[in-house]
């Protein structure tokens, strides 16, 4: 639409020239938004933390090429339905039009509208479609969660195919991308010092940055271990505790048991939970609590959980329902206590009043648990906390402790087999979504017996406070019970406090010489772990049979159930075997 036309706007939509300076801008809009019209450059990246305001900033952008005339067409690309129809709505309140309901059928939109918002699968069906309406007029596209445009070949490919006449191409993120080596369409990438090639942003905006500014909410994550017990397909019963150092597979095995509805796990953390959410509310009364499932088949069960907690129904979204939008929306808008979904949740959408999350899922990536704790994080006014409870497993908890620091996509990066091994399997749960349940391909041929819960320990700006506790107890009470309006340092101090408290009560001092204790196991055992990597790397043998020799040499269950002193047992054994004495 030209500038002529912003004088036949329909009532609906306010006059673009009322939006007003920059002044209006956050911040680090204004800047981003400054550096962005000094150049003008084809193809622009903003890096900004999940919560910061991208949209607000991209809508800026749009407004200014619209009203100098260097554009007279926008098109939105979005992951999901649900963020067309949330990106239209925002671009309505500053008199942009655009169309969330543009099929690919339809070849063209209406002359009501400024352009329209579609998905990366939308483009990946027709990209030739897309490919003729920007070729008609000057078009800006803004690539929103342009990571996505690396989700597979044929989207990126399509991405490319569509949109390389573009006038303009504003490329949105609020999360690392993912350690592929495929490249993202319109994304620069330059060498480093360490000759990778990563990907360059033009202005990033990161979460420490934007937690210094109050622009977004300090996170406390509470971490849950406990003792899980499962049959193996071959009918070995196994158990081992969460947070304990583990192989790889069984901490997978330990992490689903503890998922799994059935047991105790899961009910005893969503009643820490909604204990949490109960004292937020004290002081944000419309506060909301969001729990990200694996499947629909447990987001169902845990659904019917919190009704049993708290006596009133849970909002339940899952990704193939027609009504899951008009649910986000309804929640989004009311004062309910629990929404309950699988992965729709997780990324972009906007429900500014959640505040406390339950992560019940075992995808792993950085790239899906920063979506997923970047739902919480947006503040709307000081002193808002959020808190996301999560399964003691290491590699969630080294997400948690890097949130701020940046990551950037690397082309030639050879992954390690741990991440690549991981990435796999979340895909693979990508494409569960839609399923009644997971697969025996997806959950690994075990059945889950049993699982206990147990508070761990609090994880805040990096730093752990907690000596444990069981559910229900004192010691967890002290950490459920933090006010739910504290500044980022009244946070770490009641956190000091509280632990503190812990150590000094009767049987205090016990407790965090049973926590040496485990921790003192837990380097063993790391000891242990590292030694075999070496011989097996020497002898060119897998792990898993220098490990079952080991056993055999020294006695003893497998490593996850051993004492300290059959794991010491175990060191001193290999360290000879590696001077040639058995």
């Amino acid at each position: 639409m030209s500038t002529s036309a912003a004088s036949h706007l329909p009532p609906a939509y306010p006059e673009r020239a009322a939006w007003g300076t920059a002044g209006k801008l956050r911040a680090w809009q204004a800047s981003a938004l400054q550096t962005y019209l000094a150049e003008r450059p084809r193809d622009f990246l903003a890096v900004a933390t999940p919560g910061a305001g991208k949209t607000t900033f991209a809508l800026r952008v749009a407004t200014e090429l619209l009203d100098r005339g260097e554009v007279q067409r926008i098109t939105v690309v979005a992951p999901t339905e649900h963020l067309k129809t949330q990106w239209a709505e925002a671009a309505a309140k500053v008199g942009i039009r655009i169309d969330p309901r543009f099929a690919n059928a339809q070849g063209r939109h209406s002359q009501d509208f400024d352009g329209v918002a579609v998905t990366y699968a939308g483009v990946a069906s027709k990209p030739l479609l897309h490919r003729s309406r920007t070729e008609a007029a000057r078009t800006l596209v803004i690539l929103d969660e342009v990571h996505h445009g690396g989700d597979a070949l044929s989207w990126g490919e399509a991405v490319r195919d569509a949109f390389e006449p573009a006038t303009r191409r504003l490329a949105l993120t609020g999360t690392p991308f993912r350690s592929d080596t495929a490249a993202i369409p319109f994304v620069r990438y330059e060498m480093d010092a360490e000759g990778i090639l990563r990907s360059s942003a033009d202005y990033t905006y990161g979460y420490a940055d934007a937690l210094r500014d109050g622009v977004v909410r300090p996170v406390l994550f509470l971490s849950y271990g406990g003792t899980m017990r499962w049959r193996t397909k071959v009918g070995d019963e196994l158990e081992a505790r969460l947070g304990e150092p583990l192989t790889q597979d069984v901490t997978k095995q330990a992490w689903r048991t503890a998922l799994d509805p059935a047991g105790d796990w899961v009910p005893a953390v969503l009643r820490a939970a909604d204990k949490r959410l109960t004292e937020v509310r004290r002081h944000v009364e419309d506060a909301g609590g969001l729990v990200i499932a694996s499947d629909q088949r447990s987001a169902r069960a845990y659904a019917k959980q919190l009704r049993e907690i708290t006596g009133e129904p849970a909002t339940v979204v899952l990704s193939d329902d027609a009504g899951a939008s008009a649910r986000i929306e309804e929640f989004a808008d009311g004062g309910s206590r629990w929404m309950v979904a699988v992965r729709m949740v997780s990324e972009g959408v906007d429900v500014p009043r959640l505040a406390v999350g339950v992560y019940a899922t075992s995808t792993s990536t950085p790239l899906f648990f920063a979506q997923a704790v970047g739902r919480f994080v947006r503040a709307r006014r000081r002193g808002e906390t959020a808190s996301v409870f999560l399964p003691n497993v290491p590699r969630l908890l080294g997400h948690a402790g890097s949130m701020e620091l940046e990551r950037d996509h690397a082309l030639n990066r050879k992954d390690d087999g741990e991440e690549q091994l991981w990435s796999e399997e979340d895909g693979l749960l990508e494409q569960a979504q839609a399923a009644e349940g997971a697969s025996d391909d997806l959950t690994g041929s075990y059945e889950a017996i049993g699982s206990d819960a147990e508070f761990d320990h609090v994880l805040y700006d990096a730093e752990q406070f907690g000596l444990g506790g069981v559910p229900g107890s004192e010691d967890e009470d002290d950490y459920l019970g933090l006010p739910g309006l504290l500044e980022p340092d009244q946070v770490a101090t009641l956190l000091r406090e509280r632990q503190k408290k812990q150590v000094g009560r009767d049987g205090g001092q016990a407790r965090a010489q049973a926590v040496s204790a485990h921790r003192a196991l837990a380097e063993h055992r790391k000891e242990l772990n590292k030694l075999v990597s070496a011989y097996a790397q020497k002898k060119g043998q897998p792990h898993a049979v220098v490990h079952a020799e080991l056993r055999r040499a020294c006695g003893g269950p497998e490593l996850a159930t051993a004492t300290s002193e059959q794991v010491r047992d175990r060191i001193d054994s290999i360290r000879r075997w590696f001077v040639g004495r058995r």
